[in-house]
């Protein structure tokens, strides 16, 4: 079977922090964290069947009150090392709300073992910008509403600011396991990293030295598994917690070899507790678009979701020149 399984199931995700835990959330989501898998574990850098990827995805949250865009790239080399940078911002509707982290990611893949050392152990460290923006004039403050007359916006405000923008450095970091034997039936894969573990400040409102960005650990494995030339599944499964904030997610994934251009994907994550996220997908001749619905099913979630969110993302692959599409099925992507 060819090898676009990963290109296809690079786009069916997992959401990061769930509505459940919104009081303590830090970090922007997707549901289709495989767009964005240097957000997931930096270790997956470059684990794609090519040679290189660029993806671009676009999250709508609270009827689209929330946009979250991201768009990466990654590539392998001939070194035992794959390199790939990614850019996420979140940004509310009136704009008053901007997060921005700008990454490098350097993925080490020399450490094999096994029979034909086809096992990997993948590790990878990562660094960029954290940025967080605020515009105070978007904003509306509780005295700027006045009795009989409804919100003024030229009243004055007594609320302080200590900035309105500030950047910092932030670190991350990963390991992977994955089984790239080929023919196999069955292929194993797991992995963990940490984000913000420099502990980067974040100097709003009070406080001299700033908020520290807690740290964000993840967790995540799963298995491939071929049930005939036709029709491969993929069960995962994915812990996260950062601070109090935490979320599990299980699902199942299925491809169908169409063509031998054209695959199809189907599937869904269940985001334990509070949605469940059904995903399709379609892959033709190297580019890869998909599509998935979180949908809200406890009256907590229903209530803050304010509508259902939606995600659409976009990636393509590609091979260097003179480099047949040959490979050993190489995807740890769940």
């Amino acid at each position: 079977m060819k090898n676009h399984f990963c290109n296809v199931l690079a786009i069916a995700g997992l959401l990061l922090l769930g509505n459940r835990a919104a009081q303590a959330q830090v970090d922007p989501h997707f549901s289709q964290t495989f767009i964005q898998p240097m957000t997931l574990n930096p270790a997956l850098t470059g684990a794609i069947d090519g040679d290189y990827r660029v993806s671009a995805i676009w999250r709508s949250q609270y009827s689209n009150l929330l946009q979250t865009k991201g768009i990466s790239g990654e590539m392998t080399t001939n070194n035992n090392v794959n390199l790939g940078v990614n850019l996420l911002n979140q940004t509310t509707s009136d704009r008053a709300y901007s997060f921005t982290n700008a990454y490098l990611t350097m993925a080490y893949t020399g450490v094999r073992f096994g029979k034909d050392a086809m096992h990997y152990l993948t590790m990878a460290i990562q660094g960029g910008i954290l940025n967080r923006r605020f515009d105070i004039s978007r904003m509306e403050f509780g005295d700027q509403w006045k009795s009989g007359i409804g919100y003024d916006p030229s009243a004055a405000t007594g609320e302080s600011w200590r900035t309105q923008n500030a950047s910092a450095l932030d670190m991350g970091a990963g390991i992977l396991y994955y089984d790239a034997s080929p023919n196999k039936r069955v292929n194993f894969y797991g992995g963990f990293s940490a984000f913000h573990i420099n502990k980067p400040k974040s100097p709003y409102i009070t406080a001299d030295n700033g908020e520290v960005v807690p740290v964000r650990y993840n967790i995540h494995g799963g298995a491939r598994i071929v049930v005939n030339e036709q029709i491969q599944v993929v069960p995962n499964f994915f812990h996260q917690r950062q601070q109090e904030a935490r979320e599990t997610l299980v699902g199942l994934y299925g491809q169908l070899n169409a063509g031998l251009k054209t695959d199809f994907v189907l599937g869904a994550n269940w985001r334990i507790d509070e949605a469940v996220i059904p995903f399709a997908g379609v892959y033709y001749n190297g580019f890869t678009f998909g599509f998935s619905y979180d949908v809200p099913f406890t009256p907590s979630t229903l209530m803050m979701s304010r509508g259902n969110s939606i995600e659409m993302s976009l990636s393509m692959v590609l091979q260097r020149k003179g480099n047949a599409d040959t490979k050993a099925f190489y995807c740890p992507r769940f």
